[in-house]
């Protein structure tokens, strides 16, 4: 068998020997004083998914010298910046939880600082809206359902406190509805309607829903009246609704899906105009109403059927001008193109155009005219395109 020998006082002095090494090389690490790097910050310790995140540490680094920024423990769902210590990122649902020991350090090469090691938890944050009616009328409808915001995807539940007895609740949909009775006249107070998904829970602001009863027909206004259904383009149409308050209170009127051809008065309700040719066709869904300011009735809705004018148009008007010679800024014109005048059965409305290309012609004549009211104007328009302003409007009954 092969022996090594040694000698016991040889063994020793190697252990003397490594045991002073030892010894020198902590004075060595110990001699090297701080040169005052330090890192602070509070890193937020939560985040809801979808929500940005986002932490920079502070560094006091006297010394001047290159920094470079670690990261253990880095979130899956973040990115850090080694130049600057920069931790960020937007979590998804699928990284809801807890990273623990999260512990940012820097280093200038020579000292090395860190901050107290510290968790990010991702939540799902659950949420609920909406702005329920707080007025019910006896033998009306009432419903509301509340928008849930659901970042987890799951099944959520509702659930309800201090629900009206005349109401119903789906715990699926979170929807209130039902109709009240006149036995439940009076206020539901401090109802809460909450969600959740099984971890989180989301709820509505509390608030109530005020019962009154059916509006007496002393307090409604009246209205009546059969409009016609049909005109034929050039031709006026007319329509005044009956109307009348219990109280004599004063009403005002109002109008839905008004045709464009047509004006309407909101003291009388009278609707009226005159449609061209251009405007056949059927105007549908018109509603007419009138309120005292607290209840209001409203006619059938009813459509409007425009149709060709069956009245020959043999009619013209023979319209003149006064060539502009002048710009707006004073300058004088040398470049005019013609004239173009815009006609139509009302000022408000000049439809129909014809176009008189010539600088020197001061007058047309434009027929196929029905008879009744046409209105004209002008505008003088330049080689280039540009128009003036439209000349004042005149108006005139065609035979």
């Amino acid at each position: 068998m092969h022996r090594v020998s040694f000698s016991a006082s040889a063994q020793l002095r190697r252990l003397v020997v490594h045991t002073a090494s030892v010894a020198v090389l902590c004075a060595a690490v110990g001699a090297h004083a701080s040169d005052g790097l330090a890192i602070s910050g509070s890193p937020p310790t939560s985040v809801p998914i979808g929500k940005s995140y986002s932490f920079t540490p502070t560094v006091s680094d006297p010394s001047k010298r290159a920094l470079t920024f670690k990261i253990w423990n880095k979130p899956v769902w973040a990115v850090f910046s080694a130049s600057n210590g920069h931790l960020f990122g937007t979590p998804t649902a699928a990284t809801v939880g807890t990273t623990n020991d999260v512990t940012i350090l820097v280093t200038d090469g020579v000292t090395t600082a860190q901050l107290p090691p510290f968790s990010i938890k991702t939540t799902a944050t659950l949420g609920l809206s909406g702005s329920p009616p707080t007025a019910a009328t006896v033998g009306k409808s009432y419903s509301f359902t509340p928008t849930v915001s659901d970042p987890m995807k799951v099944t959520v539940h509702f659930n309800i406190w201090n629900k009206p007895a005349w109401a119903t609740f789906s715990t699926k949909t979170g929807q209130l509805s039902g109709t009240p009775a006149a036995a439940n006249v009076g206020t539901a107070a401090n109802i809460t309607i909450l969600v959740t998904d099984g971890v989180n829970t989301a709820e509505l602001k509390p608030f109530s829903i005020k019962v009154t009863g059916a509006a007496s027909s002393a307090d409604v206004p009246t209205i009546s009246g059969t409009p016609a259904t049909s005109v034929a383009a050039g031709s006026t149409y007319k329509f005044q609704p009956n109307a009348k308050d219990p109280d004599g209170k004063t009403l005002s009127f109002s109008v839905q899906n008004k045709p464009a051809w047509a004006t309407f008065s909101i003291s009388s309700g009278l609707l009226d105009g005159t449609p061209t040719s251009a405007q056949t066709g059927t105007y549908g869904d018109i509603v007419i109403s009138a309120s005292n300011g607290q209840y209001t009735s409203s006619l059938p809705a009813f459509s409007v059927v425009v149709s060709k004018s069956t009245t020959a148009s043999t009619g013209s008007a023979t319209v003149d001008w006064t060539a502009p010679t002048e710009n707006t800024n004073g300058t004088r014109l040398t470049n005019l193109a013609g004239v173009r005048i815009y006609y139509g059965t009302s000022a408000s409305q000049l439809s129909q155009m014809v176009q008189v290309a010539s600088t020197t012609q001061t007058s047309t004549t434009i027929g196929n005219l029905a008879a009744g009211a046409w209105c004209f104007g002008g505008v003088a328009y330049t080689t280039a395109g540009t128009e003036s302003a439209l000349s004042s409007v005149v108006c005139a009954n065609v035979p």
